[in-house]
């Protein structure tokens, strides 16, 4: 019967692999955090414009109590500019503005779909006080080439007075890309 031994092989010295690894791994994320832009997109409100009309319908009704109708409505037409800081080009899914009331009122938010560039020869037939304000809108289905910019209009609707609008607490524009998700933009106060 052979002799039992108990020796063991040399042992090796992993140091300098684990530190070749940990190298390689390093160089790996530094240019992955370069290569990566740090933000999808931007979105900047360049100007914004308002227009109030206080609208009343007058009925010839003789009722006792009966009274005319009458209707409040706000346009906010912001211009946002987007930059793509991709190296692929964004697809304008939707826009929308949500209007915020102040904190004292129980009032709910209001969200708006921006109107769409067909429905603008009506609105300003409608309401000719808001051709003059408005300017080449920012259309859904649109596409912003890679590492470029795109600007227009945002019109929105609100069912609400002057007085509601400067008092509000905040407006917001929601700009909802394919394969990259919504972008909010801050509508400022003044």
């Amino acid at each position: 019967m052979s002799e039992l031994t108990f020796s063991q092989s040399e042992r090796r010295n992993f140091l300098g692999p684990i530190l070749i690894a940990v190298a390689v791994l390093a160089i790996a994320g530094v240019a992955i955090y370069l290569y990566i832009p740090k933000s999808v997109a931007g979105l900047t409100v360049t100007h914004t414009a308002i227009l109030a009309k206080h609208t009343v319908f007058k009925t010839d009704s003789k009722l006792v109590g009966h009274q005319d109708q009458a209707d409040d409505d706000l346009y906010v037409l912001t211009t946002v500019r987007i930059d793509n800081h991709l190296r692929v080009p964004l697809f304008i899914n939707d826009i929308t503005g949500t209007l915020t009331p102040p904190d004292d009122t129980a009032a709910e938010p209001l969200t708006a779909s921006a109107i769409e560039k067909k429905d603008l020869d009506n609105l300003f037939t409608t309401f000719p006080d808001l051709k003059p304000l408005a300017s080449e809108p920012l259309v859904r289905e649109s596409s912003i080439p890679p590492r470029s910019s795109a600007e227009g209009m945002v019109l929105l609707h609100y069912p609400i007075t002057q007085a509601d609008w400067n008092n509000r607490k905040s407006t917001t524009v929601t700009i909802d890309f394919y394969h990259q998700g919504p972008f909010t933009v801050s509508i400022p106060k003044s």
